[in-house]
């Protein structure tokens, strides 16, 4: 499992997918979720506007296993 570290309260899942190089620009989100099996914390999301908080736990099918760190 990969950790994404963040400095604010939460990053929305479309940024999250960013960071993580799941994609390679913000404009791909919608798409890519369109397309693409997420979970956050065991439950399938699609929103790219979802906000993931600390210890939430991400799985993207192709790209892997995340958890998010507030630091």
């Amino acid at each position: 499992m990969k950790t994404i570290h963040i400095h604010t309260d939460y990053i929305t899942l479309g940024q999250f997918l960013k960071l993580a190089d799941c994609i390679s620009t913000g404009g791909q989100a919608k798409s890519f979720l369109q397309e693409t099996e997420i979970w956050v914390n065991g439950e399938q999301e699609n929103r790219r506007g979802k906000k993931l908080v600390h210890q939430d736990r991400i799985r993207v099918e192709g790209c892997g296993e995340f958890q998010v760190v507030r630091s």
